[in-house]
Parts: C-alpha cells; structure tokens; sequence
C-alpha cells in the first residue's frame, strides 16, 4: 500500500483558470484519495508561494478551507497559492526532501508552464536518488501556450479570447477615429511563442477590420516590409491595426523593444531574469509596442504627405487574470486537468505532465493524455509554421481553424457605413 500526504502549489504567472486545476486537484484527492485499493492520500496541503514558500514552512491545510471556498475557486482569477518563480539550486534539494519527509508527503502535484515542469521533474528525481518514494505530476498551466506535447494549455483559450476581443473593439474605435489616429499598435505577452498574437485575427471578418498587421516571434522581423504593409494598409482603409508579440525579434536576434525609429538598435544593458531569460516588455522598461509606434510615426505618411499620429496598447499580465474573459471550456479543461493528474498519481504514474489531445474540431472534442516531464520542461512550443503567413505579416486558416473550437464566438458589431 502506497500512501502519504499530498501537496499542491502554483508556479510562475497565473492564468484566468489555474485556480480552476488547483480546485481539481484538491476535491479530487478528497474524492479519490481512500477508494483506491493501492494507494491512499490522507492529508492536502497548499504551497503558499509555490516550492519557495514550502521551503520556508508555508502551507495551508486544505481541511481548513471550506468546501464551498474549494468549489469557488473555479472561477477566481490570479494564484490563491501565491506563486513564485524561484529557479531551484542544488542546495535547495536536501531542504526540500527535508519538508516532504517532516510533513509525509508523497504525492507532488505543481500547476505551472515549462520552468515549472522542470522543477517538479529534478525534485522527483533527486527524491528517487535518495530512496523516497514520491510521485510527482505536472498540470499544465500558461497562457503562451507553448508546452510541448498538448493541443494546447489550460489559461491559453481565455487569454486568447481576451486578445481577440481587445483588439476587435479597439479595431472599431481605431476605424471610426481614423481623420485623428491612422494607426494603433496592440502588444500582447509571450515571449517566444506567437499564439496569443496570432488569436487577435478571428477578431477580422471583413478585410477592413483589425488587424491588418500581426507580428509573431516564430517570423524575424523586418523594418522595411513592416513599413511597407503598413503603408499599403494605411492607403487602402485609412488606418492600420498592428498586434505584435513582446518577444519579436530581427534576423539577427534583437529585440525589438530594442530598436529605434529606423529599426536599427539601441545598444543597452540586457536585463534577464532568475531563469536567465531576457527581461521583456514592462519588466525591462522597455515596450515593443512603443517601437513599433516610434517607426510608424516617423514612416507612415497620410495622402496629403503629413505624418500620422496613433496609439499603443499594452496589456501586459490583464489576459492572464481577465476572469470576465474566461471561456466555459477552459474552466472545465483546468479543472479536468487537476483530476486527471490526481488520478494519475493513484494509478502510481510519476514523473509526467497530464495534456490535452484534440479528437475533433466539430464537435469540439479533447481527451486527456500524459507526457514525460523531461520532454516539456523548459523548452517552449512555437507554432507550426503553416500557421504562419509571412509574406502577409498575418495567419493562416490552418490558424484559425486550430483556434475557433478554443476562444469560442466573438459578438458581431455592425457598420453605418
């Protein structure tokens, strides 16, 4: 009989839904945790502030949290764990298995993206060294949807209908107000990935509508066919939407938060964070939104020959906790996906993230899936470049077909004229 406790926690950004696998999880060691015949779960603890806050002593005991704050936080945005993004030392180890043996833990449950199934994946294995048997299992979580392995990420599909939304209402105003702003530059999280960028396009139903432009990492940017799409965007409908993905970059890997009016760069410190990634958007001081609205400024010119004046959008962190925004499917799917791991851990399974495989697109149809921790961890998803339209500096229908099912109908709005 293999039994113990389990704990939970929540790692890096949050998402409308994480909440959601994290009261999937919970409810389901209640549920689950004494049917199985082999494997029992007594006790669920809570990380605050994920595998740091563990290591300082910080836990919550879920049989003191009422069943009805359980339930309610399908529907609660951010991290109630509280998160972190602490990057595990090797000092850090005998210091975790310390805490897993004082408080009999030995189901391991993280709800996180690819730095985070890392960190689950080196902890079970360092337990595994030292002869402890603990079962560790990652939850998928990140709105960039770029974890290998599964159609897509639970937080991914509200965060994407957050971004599509955004920039086809701000695509109304930038039309109705094109005689006093040509141009509006939309900038959406993601680091090296173009999905959420990318899902600003089923915001289009007619070829005047936003956006005309969208900017992916998985395409080097170019300062002259930029320029010149927007150009020919600007002569033909009288204003030109752009969405832009925080981590573009040139041919020779500059970001283009980085570059000035004329696209050539700035030459600056770079500033990286605990995983040793460079620093984007609002954590750097820097906006490549904002460069993109410095080059158009300068470039763009109006039928009369007068430069053009617009906007820049920057959401930052919104999508990743826009509850009002969050979709019926993600919910469900975040909340399956805590189950599924609990699941998993009761069958003795350790070591893998639960993930998501698309049966059908009509009906829309998801089953659930398991993949090793070593082949997601780190490393991020791009999309396939037959999503991508570079000659266009937008997507394909291969895109949105693959999208539709996830972000679900967006209202219609009508024209006068």
């Amino acid at each position: 009989m293999f039994q113990g406790n389990a704990i939970v926690g929540q790692s890096g950004g949050p998402t409308s839904v994480i909440n959601s696998s994290l009261c999937g999880v919970v409810q389901s060691c209640y549920e689950l945790g004494q049917k199985s015949a082999d494997s029992k779960i007594n006790k669920v603890f809570g990380m605050q502030y994920g595998v740091e806050g563990f290591m300082q002593d910080k836990l919550i005991d879920f049989a003191t949290i009422s069943p009805e704050t359980i339930e309610g936080l399908k529907r609660t945005p951010g991290s109630a764990l509280g998160s972190c993004r602490h990057k595990v030392q090797e000092s850090d180890f005998p210091i975790i298995l310390e805490q897993l043996k004082k408080y009999d833990i030995r189901y391991y449950f993280l709800a996180g993206g690819n730095d985070t199934m890392d960190t689950i994946c080196r902890v079970e294995k360092y337990c595994k060294s030292q002869g402890y048997d603990l079962r560790g299992l990652g939850v998928p979580k990140t709105v960039d949807n770029d974890l290998f392995a599964t159609d897509h990420t639970p937080g991914f599909g509200s965060a994407a209908r957050y971004v599509a939304l955004s920039v086809k209402q701000a695509g109304v105003l930038a039309r109705d107000m094109k005689k006093v702003d040509q141009y509006v530059v939309f900038q959406t999280i993601g680091r090296d990935a173009g999905w959420l960028p990318a899902s600003a396009a089923l915001a289009k139903k007619d070829a005047e509508d936003a956006p005309h432009i969208i900017l992916v990492p998985e395409i080097p940017f170019e300062f002259d066919r930029f320029i010149a799409k927007a150009q020919e965007t600007l002569d033909k409908f009288g204003f030109v939407s752009v969405v832009c993905g925080e981590g573009i970059r040139d041919k020779n890997g500059v970001v283009v938060s980085s570059l000035d009016a004329d696209g050539v760069e700035i030459k600056k410190e770079k500033t990286v964070d605990k995983f040793g990634n460079q620093e984007l958007g609002a954590m750097a001081g820097a906006s490549v939104a904002f460069a993109l609205h410095k080059m158009l400024g300068k470039h763009l010119r109006r039928d009369n020959g007068a430069p053009c004046r617009g906007e820049f959008q920057v959401t930052e962190s919104l999508p990743m906790c826009g509850a009002d925004r969050t979709t019926e499917n993600d919910i469900a799917e975040a909340w399956n996906c805590g189950r599924r791991a609990v699941e998993l851990a009761l069958e003795g399974k350790s070591g893998v993230m639960v993930t998501m495989r698309r049966e059908s697109n009509d009906p829309y149809k998801i089953a659930y899936d398991t993949a090793p921790l070593d082949a997601v961890a780190v490393e991020a998803k791009p999309m396939p470049l037959e999503y991508v339209d570079a000659e266009n500096l937008y997507v394909t229908d291969a895109c949105l077909e693959y999208l539709r099912p996830i972000v679900g109908e967006l209202p219609e709005y009508v024209k006068l004229f």
